[in-house]
């Protein structure tokens, strides 16, 4: 499998292209997992958001479930020109033939995402660094927040942003301290100067009696 299967390069820009970008996680690797991915059309526009939670797994097997998501998409809507973009450089060069697949786990998902291939006429892949697949991460990572019982915490900013896990952290304890209610303070003892003198190491006031078990403090003048 070629990493440009176009038969003319210039069709690239055709007019019935799809471009997707996918992208997979897993806190812990393996760890809770999931994917997002999205979809545009010639023109620019979205016309799909997918994304999964996908329990305990690897990054790699939520990187090819993102490709799995994409292509199952494409094949139910009759895309006919798919060019799908993921910073998944180890996916990205095993689909484009130039590294083996040498995971039993990963080999099914492999021939999967081969299988759907072939019933798209013009297939593409090709790798992008992390900044240029952000909205697909954000799916991602928004459907391992879902899966792990996470509820998104509203803030301003510019659509799209959205607080990292410990970002969250911090703010849900912030939160939770600001409501909690503040312990009431512990009044001091109230200070009493009284006068007497000693005498064969007792003290005797002048006036006045102090109850047993109360603490003393004596000053020498």
């Amino acid at each position: 499998m070629n990493g440009n299967l176009f038969e003319d390069p210039a069709s690239s820009a055709a007019s019935d292209l799809f471009i997707a970008h996918c992208d997979g996680g897993s806190r812990g690797n393996p760890g809770p997992s999931g994917y997002g991915a999205v979809v545009e059309d010639s023109k620019g526009r979205v016309v799909a958001e997918l994304s999964e939670f996908l329990g305990i797994q690897t990054n790699n097997y939520a990187e090819y479930s993102g490709l799995l998501g994409v292509l199952k998409w494409a094949v139910e809507h009759n895309v006919k020109r798919l060019r799908v973009v993921s910073d998944s450089e180890l996916m990205v060069k095993q689909m484009q033939g130039k590294y083996k697949v040498a995971s039993p786990i990963l080999r099914p998902l492999f021939e999967e995402a081969r299988r759907l291939s072939r019933g798209i006429a013009a297939f593409e892949m090709r790798h992008t660094l992390r900044g240029g697949n952000k909205e697909a991460d954000r799916l991602a990572n928004e459907a391992m927040d879902k899966g792990m019982g996470k509820s998104a915490i509203p803030q301003v900013g510019k659509p799209g942003d959205y607080d990292s896990p410990r970002q969250e952290a911090n703010r849900q304890s912030s939160q939770s301290a600001a409501s909690r209610p503040l312990p009431t303070p512990t009044p001091k003892p109230t200070r009493q100067i009284l006068e007497g003198y000693v005498k064969n190491g007792v003290v005797h006031l002048l006036e006045g009696e102090l109850p047993d078990g109360i603490f003393v403090k004596v000053i020498r003048e």
